[in-house]
């Protein structure tokens, strides 16, 4: 545990996992291009992004329990192999039909690869390392989203549809490769885990995981905070930054790219803090949540239009929430046995996803609902039109309120699971914060 082996193995896994969400984030700066591609409207275009994102969210309760069955080796190799399959499809897709099936491959993929890696980490690393390997990792596979935002963007318009998409399948097939040969579900001739000996038993597992209050914690935690920013990132924040905002290409990709940096700072601070503050970890999360909120407000409220400060403070606050949707699977580590993991990963891991692609799905039919207002009027077609933006983006109020009171149903019962099981006495914080008010003056 915590050798040099482990860090090559983490290495090798985290590079998997940077691809994956390359390949996961890929359809959001080529949107605008999908569009026209595929001649379709903002529904069918969010669509497109929701079924990948419903495949994604779908199968994660099913790989958790083949993850508790089978290891992560096995998964994340068959996840990029999936991924390079889909993205392929795309690239040579004449039809949405055709890029439909693409996506639907990518989701699928997807999908096998990050609860497998942060099931990898508890097998290779112990101790108070572990919640910050996690964070690294969390925020090292979001490097994916400059290669899809910089890179991918720029193959793009510099080489086209088809062989931007190639190249995107090729790095898929080298994750697998490096994978298959350099990574083991754990450290030679140590018991890394009691694997399930059978099906039966691993469902048994997962039915276990969703009755802890602990879980559901972390479902709950995972929904509020990573979801914003993953609809900025993968679908409709570069229709938002240049067909409402009017900021050029080259801009918007830069600013999406503010979300990693952001998550990259914030991902270490918030790494130590779960660590330092174990009983406190829920507070953090509903503090990032209220920063997004208010930053959201204050977007969507401005009179004419939001100025570009605003725009950047946005999106760096939308960044921390990804950092913060990993105190979700902290929360499973926490409060789930070694053997379950996986399944308590993925009950985690949808969470945040379901949220995303309601939203997602909601933002597009919105939009698509304004337009034809407008064409009724008789004034032109403007999908993406900021007075349009303006009224959709009020849709996450309503799924991250419903998440934040399912939150605090959750504390509460995981508190007082805490209480009955170990004597462990919770208090609200501000009691708290006035205990060492009181300790500081004395």
């Amino acid at each position: 545990m915590n050798s040099a082996r482990s860090w090559l193995v983490w290495g090798v896994a985290v590079t998997a996992y940077v691809i994956a969400v390359m390949q996961r984030t890929s359809l959001g700066v080529s949107s605008v291009d999908a569009a026209e591609r595929f001649q379709v409207s903002a529904s069918a275009l969010s669509s497109l992004a929701v079924l990948q994102l419903a495949v994604y969210a779908a199968l994660q309760i099913p790989v958790g329990v083949i993850l508790d069955r089978l290891g992560p080796r096995v998964l994340i190799c068959a996840g990029a192999v999936l991924m390079a399959a889909g993205q392929l499809t795309l690239a040579l897709a004449p039809s949405i039909g055709v890029a439909i099936v693409g996506r639907v491959l990518v989701g699928a993929g997807d999908a096998l690869t990050f609860i497998s890696v942060i099931r990898l980490l508890t097998a290779w690393f112990s101790g108070r390392i572990l919640p910050q390997v996690s964070q690294w990792t969390g925020n090292v596979g979001q490097l994916g989203q400059v290669l899809s935002a910089i890179p991918l963007s720029i193959a793009l318009q510099g080489f086209g549809w088809s062989p931007a998409f190639v190249a995107a399948a090729a790095l898929s097939v080298v994750a697998a490769v490096l994978v298959l040969v350099l990574v083991r579900n754990g450290p030679d001739g140590a018991p890394v885990h009691e694997p399930a000996r059978s099906w039966g038993e691993a469902m048994g597992l997962l039915r276990q995981s969703l009755r802890r209050p602990g879980t559901q914690l972390g479902f709950w935690s995972h929904f509020i905070t990573q979801s914003p920013g993953t609809v900025i990132s993968l679908l409709w924040g570069f229709p938002l930054l240049t067909g409402a905002l009017g900021y050029s290409r080259a801009t918007a990709s830069g600013l999406l790219t503010l979300i990693v940096i952001a998550g990259m700072i914030s991902g270490p601070v918030i790494g130590i803090l779960t660590a330092r503050f174990p009983m406190r970890r829920s507070n953090l999360v509903l503090a990032i949540v209220t920063a997004m909120g208010l930053v959201w407000s204050a977007v969507v409220a401005w009179p004419g239009g939001p100025p570009f400060w605003l725009v950047v403070l946005l999106i760096l606050v939308l960044g921390v929430g990804g950092p913060g949707s990993l105190i979700g699977f902290d929360f499973a580590r926490t409060f789930n046995p070694m053997r379950s993991q996986g399944s308590a990963n993925g009950v985690v891991n949808v969470g945040g996803f379901f949220a995303s692609f309601v939203m997602m799905f909601l933002i597009g039919v919105v939009l698509d609902a304004f337009d034809r207002a407008r064409i009724a009027l008789g004034h032109p077609s403007d999908v993406f039109a900021w007075d349009s933006f303006r009224i959709a983006l009020l849709v996450p109020y309503i799924v991250v309120g419903i998440g934040v009171a399912f939150v605090i149903r959750a504390r509460r019962r995981t508190r007082s699971q805490l209480r009955e099981d170990e004597g462990i006495q919770v208090a609200p914080i501000w009691v708290a914060l006035a205990r060492i008010w009181r300790r500081g003056s004395d």
